[in-house]
């Protein structure tokens, strides 16, 4: 039967029996017999042919949002496969959101000496979203992402909480100050993340307190794209550190925020599934690491 709807999805995908038959490399009578089975199977009509050809019924609709859905655990075992064949079982596989990604996994990877470990790590760059559904898939073995996320089906902790500070372009008015507050930042243009952020949604409560409204003039999902805002002069922003890191004497000028932002950090990884050696050794570098830089930054704030 797996067959048979292996075939039945060729067809609906590549819209005719012929194009069926070519995409698989059978013939297009095996394509037609195959589908007849199907349909008797199942006791319904999923074809109608007309004129030579064949025109799904309703049924065969319904039936390919089913099909669709299960061949997504498929193509994940498919994927699984190639990646044991090529690389064996010393593989690991990170998603994570890019403000930890695209600066701090890198320089955590420059310790781990993996040429000599013969080990391969995949490190993928995506939204917290994306995170979850590669991590559910099991086309993850851990993830990063933002705490706003649904948790539901993974195993989890809190790998980092840390403040938000203030990114400022070079030379900006405020830089002489050590400790920049609400109303000090509702003077210029703002940089914000998008509304629906755990952490856009905790500053704009911080400014409602604080009785001011920051003049918005770019909304965006990534930390990363607002240092580079920044950095171009678009505006002022409050950022998460891990991200500023990145940018520190590369034209930002950052500054402690007087009030308390928190962004919050989710480890995960699929339900049930053991962490080898590697990967608890590299998470425990990650956090001392993490703890270091983001001292070692704090202190330059306050200097």
């Amino acid at each position: 039967m797996l067959r048979e709807i292996e075939i039945f999805r060729a067809v609906m995908t590549a819209g005719s029996a012929s194009k069926a038959a070519r995409l698989l490399n059978i013939s297009q009578p095996a394509v037609s017999l195959s589908l007849r089975k199907l349909e008797t199977h199942a006791g319904l009509a999923l074809f109608e042919r007309v004129r030579g050809k064949l025109v799904p019924t309703q049924e065969a609709q319904a039936l390919l949002s089913e099909v669709h859905r299960a061949f997504v655990g498929m193509d994940a075992i498919e994927h699984r496969l190639r990646s044991l064949r090529q690389f064996g079982v010393n593989r690991l596989r990170i998603a994570s959101l890019p403000g930890l990604g695209a600066g701090f996994l890198p320089r955590v990877l420059g310790e781990m000496n993996l040429g000599a470990r013969k080990v391969t790590v995949s490190l993928q760059i995506m939204s917290s979203r994306e995170v979850r559904s590669r991590l559910l898939a099991g086309e993850a073995d851990i993830g990063l992402m933002a705490d706003e996320i649904s948790l539901d089906g993974l195993e989890h902790s809190v790998f980092a909480r840390y403040e938000g500070i203030v990114a400022l372009p070079e030379g900006h008015a405020l830089a002489r100050k050590k400790v920049l507050r609400p109303k000090d930042l509702a003077r210029y243009p703002f940089l914000a993340l998008n509304p629906e952020d755990a952490a856009s949604v905790r500053l704009d409560a911080i400014f409602r307190e604080h009785g001011v409204a920051p003049q918005t003039v770019v909304e965006t999902p990534y930390t990363i794209s607002l240092c580079e805002l920044v950095r171009n002069g678009v505006g002022v922003a409050v950022v998460n550190p891990v991200t500023a890191m990145d940018y520190a004497g590369r034209g930002l000028v950052l500054r402690r925020f007087s009030e308390k932002l928190e962004y919050c950090c989710i480890l995960a990884m699929p339900s049930g599934r053991p962490l080898t050696a590697f990967t608890q050794q590299m998470l425990s570098i990650m956090r001392t690491r993490l703890a270091a830089e983001l001292d070692g930054l704090m202190a330059s704030l306050d200097a």
